[in-house]
């Protein structure tokens, strides 16, 4: 049905980035959904596969174009949202979903201390999620934060169910801001890797700098549980 439009044909292609003929993607899609399965329901189980199964870590950004991969994502198994994103549109393209990818400037009032200060702000440019193509319409997917991070920030996990939009709550469940969407850049049929690393290098100049590092994981479950000890930190992380 959506192979019919012509017009689909550009969101439906492999690329270096959105690498869906990789081996290693084709088995993260064998292993998370099943082939039998209605198209609708591989789509939704892979949003949770990706979701859960990637960690998230901002401190991956990186100014390769390669380290954007949807199969680097595999390899590492952590990102931050503009690669989990892509591993995602790969994902539908490699079942004949139209997928393509979304950007956003966004202010994200719950990230870390150490994060904060090495951006430099609290606003993250090219946040990025997924427009995939279903029921004839285009509907925006955030396969981003894994549940653990959710249940940490007590945020409202982000449910997707192919019919609505899924894009970020703008408060968490104890009614403290959590994300403005602040400019929508629209979505595009491959990774615009030039203007977003160029924004990168004005907006974060310091994040590229030698002691760039941190360790998300533990910041997030020591600014959450003030009192836990470096033991319980390490029992507390996957």
């Amino acid at each position: 049905m959506q192979l019919e439009n012509p017009q689909m044909g550009v969101y439906l292609r492999s690329t270096p980035t959105i690498d869906f003929d990789s081996d290693i993607v084709r088995a993260f899609i064998r292993d998370n959904s099943r082939e039998n399965d209605p198209v609708m329901e591989q789509v939704i189980s892979l949003y949770y596969a990706v979701r859960y199964l990637i960690r998230y870590d901002p401190y991956t950004l990186s100014d390769q174009p390669g380290d954007f991969a949807a199969s680097r994502t595999l390899e590492q198994m952590r990102g931050w949202c503009v690669p989990k994103s892509i591993l995602y549109a790969a994902c539908c393209r490699a079942l004949g979903v139209p997928a393509r990818l979304g950007y956003a400037d966004v202010r994200n009032h719950l990230s870390t201390e150490n994060l904060r200060r090495q951006m430099g702000t609290d606003i993250f440019y090219w946040h990025g999620y997924t427009d995939v193509y279903l029921n004839d319409k285009w509907v925006k997917a955030t396969p981003v934060f894994n549940i653990e991070l959710c249940e940490r920030f007590r945020l409202k996990t982000l449910e997707f169910d192919g019919l609505e939009d899924s894009i970020y709550h703008p408060f968490d469940l104890d009614g403290r801001q959590h994300m403005e969407y602040l400019n929508f850049r629209g979505e595009y049929a491959d990774l615009p890797f030039e203007e977003m690393n160029r924004d990168f290098a004005k907006y974060y100049p310091q994040f590229g700098a030698a002691d760039k590092g941190g360790d998300f994981d533990r910041e997030v479950v020591l600014e959450t549980s003030p009192a836990i000890t470096e033991r319980e930190i390490l029992e507390d992380i996957p």
